[in-house]
């Protein structure tokens, strides 16, 4: 169990299912070819799984003295696991993943591709180890490869497959695929700004200088309600614009119940939130949001069959 818990396994489950979901309820349904066998699409799934495994253990690694503050009950390195063997299993997880990662390239024909992976190894490394002390850019970063987790699904499976004949077709699913991305994006690195707001004090005792170090706690979180309102007001229009217009009316009644009324409720609790435990509440609800947002890809591939 402390090897699940050092690679959190919960969310490695999460990104997993985040990428099945597009695949299989969303692009699957689309009656267009697609780049990779299911079972080469397990392996993107693995590799990413794996770089992202690695990205949590040479945090974990980097952040004990932080954690032992923050969450000392969480702490695994230097307890349950040596500093030593955690770092085997990062080397490990990493050349795996990349592995995998330079395998599916050159399946594709594109063996230039493999760099998406070193790039996601490299900045996982270099956030844990320096750009997570940065104001902003940390926080950037982890966001950032989020979204490239939703967007490595086109890379690999939509646009080796693309010709002439579906160009308009497959551009328009890539589009798709970005917009989630987008919405991924937004959403954790409001997150991250958060877990930064909740974590304050330990990261405060290690000298990094994250934005409610620099700035405080009441103005990091005037902060992070400002960033949640852009998700709010953009999720309203394409609502609007792509399930209103179409008359995707249950995507629309799922969208306002699970994601815009969260994210409603959420900027509305930041507003007055002052203590540790409400910010871990206020992550857990973004998280949520996430979560729900993702599965609307689901939803709106049914309601689209159900009006068909």
């Amino acid at each position: 169990m402390k090897y699940l818990k050092l690679v959190r396994y919960q969310n490695l489950l999460m990104l997993a299912f985040m990428q099945v979901l597009f695949r299989y309820a969303f692009l699957k349904q689309q009656n267009i070819p697609l780049a990779l066998a299911d079972w080469q699409y397990g392996l993107l799934i693995l590799s990413t799984v794996l770089l992202a495994a690695a990205g949590y253990v040479i945090n974990d690694i980097f952040d004990v003295a932080t954690d032992s503050i923050n969450k000392p009950n969480n702490v695994i390195i230097g307890k349950g696991i040596s500093e030593a063997r955690a770092y085997n299993i990062y080397i490990g997880l990493n050349i795996t993943g990349v592995a995998i990662g330079f395998y599916l390239s050159n399946v594709i024909l594109r063996p230039s591709f493999a760099t998406v992976f070193i790039l996601i190894a490299s900045l996982l490394y270099f956030y844990s180890t320096s750009l997570k002390q940065i104001m902003i850019l940390g926080n950037f970063i982890v966001a950032l490869l989020l979204a490239l987790s939703v967007i490595i699904i086109g890379i690999f499976d939509l646009f080796p497959a693309t010709n002439a004949e579906n160009q308009a077709q497959m551009a328009s699913l890539f589009s798709i695929l970005i917009d989630y991305a987008l919405f991924a994006f937004m959403i954790n690195f409001i997150r991250e700004i958060v877990k930064d707001i909740e974590d304050v004090n330990g990261d405060y005792n290690q000298g990094m200088n994250t934005l409610p170090i620099a700035i405080g706690i009441s103005r990091a979180a005037k902060i992070a309600l400002g960033f949640a309102i852009i998700p709010f007001v953009l999720s309203l229009l394409y609502i609007n614009t792509y399930f209103m217009q179409n008359k995707l009316y249950i995507a629309t009644l799922y969208s306002f119940a699970f994601v815009l009324a969260p994210l409603l409720y959420f900027i509305v609790k930041i507003y007055t939130a002052k203590t540790q435990k409400e910010f871990h509440h206020l992550s857990t609800v973004l998280k949520l949001i996430l979560l729900f947002g993702i599965l609307s890809i689901l939803v709106i591939t049914l309601n689209i069959k159900y009006n068909a």
